[in-house]
């Protein structure tokens, strides 16, 4: 028999591993992200040649999945603040198979846009659900860490898909593949997809979201097993506090203080993707081409990419809670900028070697190690509750009209003959680079350091402003 002593005394008994495999289960959905939108790079090429596409039916092509994302992440915050994030998870898992037999057995290109834009509805769905699901289960104290996890799924969905592509491309012909080489890197998809659709059964609701639903014995034995009955006991009440003390309504987001957290989680979700990230990622093999790479170097150097990608998100999830969010967004945004300037200048005077690669992955790196993850940590902190679905849906369509723009335009600017003729291909790179220094004073004049910050001590934080 305990006493009120011992339990004052009670060390917390929860299990990481417990926690670490339902965040492995939710980020699947990243992983689902980045395949999904990291297939097109390997496939582009191919389907320009395949269906003749003009530089703007190229970016078409490319980017409307991410019209698909933009609907999915709008309407994917009410959608899990009504039925639960686990529940979402599942929808989006089938949205993903579904696109994955689609797009790889297209009979003409509409058949193909209709099956890419259904992908992207899971991918919209999936960006917003998995960070926050794991926000919401995870201790304060690793909360960074767990929800940058997401972000490494993310690019590992990229790396995968990479792989992929190479090999399903190698010692192909290129007419074998603008047949039917693009069609098997659409349907590797459905692996991926159909992991998650099984494995998110298995995954507990997010206890927040319980609790909001008055089920706060369920969201307290969740919380236990994950750190332990003294944890679980402080969180439930904190949580209950914040629940009871919040409307529900999206008209909170431009409430006093609320309306600076919304401020900066837009402006942050623009400035990720107008710093041209996308542009790499989806166009890699391109953009190699036109410094003279083969097909198959081009590919393989898109590898590389996504092995530089995934090996810098590692060290973002590991100094994210001890750098802090701030440091490493102003660290990595003048990182990008200077390498970005690099390779437009490599561009403009007709520059080639491994030093361009070189400047290539020094962006990638940046990129991985700050603005990638640590994004999403924060527009996973700085919302209550009760509208943290809906407010994060917000800041999540404006990431995927932002990526829609960067995809749709940068085949049209890099073949524009009059860009092309003044600046040789530079002028895009030169232009997302003027957005990373935006970046820099945004972040060191707005955003709030939030490392070992509680949701609930965070949500006080801009109700005082």
């Amino acid at each position: 028999m305990t006493t009120p002593h011992d339990e004052k005394n009670h060390t917390p008994s929860g299990s990481l591993v417990y926690l670490t495999l339902i965040c492995l289960v939710a980020t699947l959905g990243g992983l689902l992200f980045g395949y999904d939108t990291g297939v097109i790079s390997g496939a582009i090429g191919p389907l320009v040649k395949r269906f003749d596409l003009s530089p703007q039916m190229e970016g078409w092509a490319a980017s409307c999945a991410l019209v698909g994302c933009m609907f999915g992440a709008a309407f994917a915050g009410a959608i899990s603040d009504r039925i639960g994030r686990k529940k979402l998870l599942v929808i989006a898992a089938v949205f993903f198979f579904v696109s994955a037999l689609g797009t790889a057995l297209p009979r003409n290109l509409n058949e193909f846009i209709i099956f890419r834009f259904l992908g992207g509805l899971g991918v919209g769905a999936a960006s917003m659900t998995s960070p926050m699901y794991i926000a919401e289960i995870s201790p304060a104290r690793i909360r960074g860490r767990m929800v940058s996890v997401n972000q490494l799924a993310i690019v590992s969905g990229f790396l995968v898909v990479y792989f992929a592509n190479y090999f399903i491309a190698l010692g192909r012909s290129d007419e074998w593949l603008v047949q039917t080489g693009w069609r098997w890197m659409f349907g590797s998809e459905a692996l991926p997809a159909t992991a998650l659709l099984l494995l998110a059964f298995f995954v507990p609701e997010s206890p927040r979201w319980l609790t909001k639903q008055g089920r706060t014995v369920e969201a307290t034995s969740i919380l236990t097993k994950i750190d332990g009955p003294v944890h679980a006991q402080s969180e439930m009440k904190a949580i209950t506090k914040a629940v009871a003390h919040e409307s529900g309504s999206i008209k909170q987001l431009f409430q006093s203080g609320m309306r600076i957290a919304l401020l900066i989680g837009v402006v942050l979700a623009f400035l990720q993707q107008v710093t041209g990230i996308n542009a790499v990622l989806y166009y890699a093999p391109e953009i190699f081409k036109n410094i003279g790479a083969g097909t198959e170097s081009a590919l393989l150097q898109t590898v590389i990419i996504g092995v530089v990608n995934a090996g810098f998100t590692v060290v973002a999830i590991w100094t994210v809670d001890t750098l802090g969010r701030k440091p490493l967004m102003l660290v990595g945004a003048t990182g990008m900028g200077i390498s970005l300037a690099v390779i437009g200048c490599a561009f403009y005077f007709d520059q080639s070697g491994t030093w361009v690669l070189a400047a290539v992955l020094v962006y990638i790196a940046c990129f991985a190690s700050s603005m990638g993850p640590v994004f999403w940590v924060i527009a996973s902190e700085i919302f209550p509750t009760r509208i943290r679905g809906r407010a994060m849906a917000v800041a999540t369509v404006v990431i995927w009209v932002s990526c829609f723009l960067v995809s749709q335009t940068f085949p049209m600017m890099d073949k524009n003959k009059w860009l092309v003729d003044k600046f040789n291909h530079a002028f895009t790179f030169w232009l997302y680079g003027y957005f990373c220094l935006l970046t820099v004073i945004f972040v060191a004049r707005f955003l709030p350091e939030t490392k070992g910050k509680t949701l609930e001590e965070i949500e006080q934080h801009w109700a005082r402003q």
